[in-house]
């Protein structure tokens, strides 16, 4: 910020405050005076491009930033209006580092843009949270006329194009209009180039971002320009689009363009005459059409050959942190040249032509890469990708974690393992390294996995407990790692420990799914695990109901002990449907936070949804359903069910079609993926979550359900099982 005496130009002459073509490390700074207030540490500096441009923020929430729209607008003079999804010029956020010469704070990168259309305002979402630095709250409020602001930046100064410190200064706020408010500089402060998207704000929190101004005194502006009007883009009415924004959940988006995308799974699809060599369906949102991934295509690993299975487990990513959602495909039963079903996992990049038109595809495979895969042996049945996880750690640390069940752990066969992929590196976890337990002939370490940003969860459902054979076990380990470099053990769960109901029985398959969200924003965590083959003892409290399943719930907070929350089955008050011989609740279990950037959810946000496919619909056996809960509170509270015919789930029950094998859930659906009927090849239902009372008070079902399926909508024909994996 400058200073000055005098106000001139008329404010429809005003100019964006951004800076073109500036300098990667040109942080400039509004024109007043080096902030020492570490409280201001909230303002962030944007380097656009980069160097190419170079603007202010507002970090309003851990992963979100408020900034100018103008700052990302090819030509702001004439137009703010910006398009939604990743920013078009790669993007970066110092946060915290109010003196540039310094390392404190952290940087990251802008993935994705949430802006307004009617006004110069864009939400930026960061790769991973930033902690320890406070927020300033926005205001609900206007600022009144004549009041007094605060304005934080890293413009010019009065006598500097490239200071290396935050500054700031007060502002008056001269006129209130409905989309932003006028001020000048109090004494003779100016908002400079650099400045657009800088905090304004006072003691009752932020009341919007520094738009364009006129920069009298700024360095290089005319010395006729004395000018130090500037306009401000309100927040304060819009505070709750602000909230509801930054409290919601990412969704897949390979294509960059803000509108949501869908990957399904064929794995035995037919690629050319090779039968079972697999094959991912892409569907692009906004009806940008669709395209199919296989291993015959130059941009996926390996080659396409019969009975590969390339799309038997779907997991979706940032990984390299552009603002392109990236796709981790598995072929568990891939071939090492003569050595059957070794298995193989490729990490497919997004780009704005969306999947595999952008970066070479990633390939993680034993005996290839570095690490530990690198060193491992080829062994036939290994089935490497058996079930993937995928994520961005707190740390900001991309990863992947690989089932790999048939593993043989020294000589004991089928002992299974992980392999977690970190950064550039990766490392084999099994019961004799970093997991609980020893290694035992068909314990199928692996066989199910899932991962948030603080927990990784691994599922053992072939471990025997006791004398108990399959009665099963998970490990659950934190991102942290040790002096090994490998993931930090934090529990072992099975059903003979003191804090799980119930006690291990033989074939209860502890851990044969597993689901973890995160709780809120301090790293706590929520976990289910499926027990499908758990008898259930009926409310005549003699019958034993085998196979009838549950789900266990575990409060698993990140800085004390882990306990219970709940048992989950059929045969509990006001819970949907009733025990039966062989329905396997449980078999598999997806779960979602709607709305993890708050830190308190509700119990809509928290959703858990089951897989029941041994469920009989009236006579018909094996119709299969997926019952929907909330995480939060007893599971008769707030539970439902989808089946077909019902909730608006097309079709009616077929036999043997298993509805619930395949679950997956977004911000908005939860999909269904039928890969057994009842359309010929598979398909994939998408249900709003509005038709679930899980989700909402409103017991009416009122949204129309999408079916996925070979030879509509763009997708090919000849689909074989499409739906067995979708994200």
């Amino acid at each position: 910020m400058t200073t000055t005496g005098k106000r001139g130009t008329a404010l429809a002459a005003l100019v964006t405050a951004a800076v073109i073509g500036a300098p990667a490390l040109s942080a400039h700074a509004v024109s007043g005076k080096p902030e020492t207030d570490t409280g201001h540490a909230f303002t962030a500096r944007l380097d656009i491009g980069a160097g190419t441009k170079a603007c202010s923020a507002v970090l309003v929430a851990p992963q979100w930033l408020a900034t100018a729209a103008s700052c990302f607008a090819d030509d702001p003079a004439a137009s703010v209006r910006i398009p939604a999804g990743a920013p078009k010029l790669k993007t970066t956020a110092t946060i915290g580092r109010t003196d540039l010469t310094t390392t404190a704070g952290v940087v990251r990168n802008v993935v994705q843009l949430v802006p307004r259309d009617d006004r110069d305002l864009v939400l930026a979402r960061l790769s991973a949270p930033v902690t320890d630095v406070g927020l300033p709250g926005v205001s609900a409020t206007a600022p009144a006329k004549d009041a007094t602001v605060s304005v934080t930046g890293y413009g010019r100064t009065k006598d500097e194009w490239a200071p290396l410190k935050l500054h700031g200064e007060s502002f008056q706020v001269d006129q209130v209009n409905a989309t932003d408010f006028a001020v000048h500089g109090t004494s003779g402060a100016a908002i400079c180039a650099g400045d657009s998207g800088a905090p304004v704000f006072t003691s009752a929190g932020l009341l919007g971002i520094a738009s364009r101004s006129d920069q009298g005194g700024c360095f290089g502006t005319d010395a006729a320009q004395t000018s130090t009007n500037g306009v401000v883009t309100r927040t304060d009415d819009i505070a709750g689009w602000v909230k509801s924004t930054v409290e919601s959940a990412p969704f897949a988006d390979f294509n960059g363009d803000g509108v949501e995308d869908t990957a399904v799974g064929d794995p035995k699809a037919t690629v050319g005459t090779d039968t079972e060599a697999g094959a991912v369906h892409v569907v692009y949102g906004g009806g940008k059409g669709t395209a199919q991934l296989d291993q015959s295509l130059d941009s996926v690993p390996g080659d396409a050959e019969a009975g590969d299975r390339f799309g038997y487990a779907l997991a979706t990513v940032d990984y390299n942190k552009d603002g392109y959602t990236d796709l981790a495909v598995s072929s568990p039963y891939e071939d090492a040249g003569s050595i059957a079903d070794v298995g193989m996992v490729s990490v497919i990049y997004g780009s704005p032509a969306g999947l595999g038109k952008g970066r070479a595809s990633d390939n993680y495979a034993q005996g290839e890469g570095n690490g530990s895969l690198k060193e491992a042996g080829k062994e036939k049945g290994d089935l490497l990708g058996y079930s993937i996880a995928a994520g961005v750690t707190r740390d900001n640390e991309p990863y992947v974690v690989i089932g790999d069940p048939g593993e043989d752990v020294g000589s004991v066969t089928d002992a299974g393992s992980v392999v977690y992929v970190h950064g550039a590196t990766n490392v084999f976890l099994s019961q004799d390294a970093g997991l609980p337990g020893s290694p035992e002939a068909g314990d199928r370490v692996g066989t199910s996995v899932a991962a948030d940003m603080t927990n990784i969860v691994v599922g053992e459902p072939g471990e025997d407990i006791g004398d108990k054979a399959d009665a099963g076990g998970v490990a659950v380990l934190t991102h942290n790692l040790g002096l090994n470099l490998k993931p930090i053990l934090r529990a072992g769960l099975d059903q003979d420990s003191d804090k799980i109901s119930g006690s291990a029985e033989k074939g209860d398959a502890f851990g044969q799914s597993v689901a973890i969200i995160p709780k809120g924003t301090n790293s706590d965590s929520i976990i289910a695990v499926g027990a499908p083959g758990e008898g259930i003892v009926g409310s005549d409290g003699t019958t034993n109901v085998a196979n009838a399943g549950a789900v266990y719930t575990i409060d698993f907070p990140a800085k004390s002990e882990w306990t219970q929350l709940r048992v989950i089955h059929q045969d509990q008050p006001d819970v949907v449907g009733g025990i039966e011989t062989g329905d396997r609740f449980g078999e598999t279990v997806a779960a979602i936070n709607l709305a993890p950037g708050k830190s308190s959810p509700s119990w809509a946000d928290t959703q858990l949804a089951v897989g029941v496919p041994g469920e009989s619909q009236g006579s018909t056996a094996g119709a299969g359903s997926v019952q929907t809960f909330s995480l939060l509170t007893a599971p008769g509270d707030h539970n439902d069910v989808l089946y077909a015919g019902f909730n608006k789930v097309p079709g009616t029950p077929g036999a043997n079609q298993h509805m619930g094998q395949v679950i997956g859930l977004s911000p908005t659906q939860i999909y269904i993926g039928m890969p057994n009927g009842p359309q010929a090849g598979g398909s994939v239902y998408e249900v709003p979550w509005s038709n679930v009372t899980s989700y909402t008070t409103n017991a009416a079902a009122d949204g129309n359900v999408t079916v996925l399926r070979p030879g509509t909508g763009g997708i090919p024909s000849g689909g074989k099982a499409f739906g067995s994996a979708v994200r």
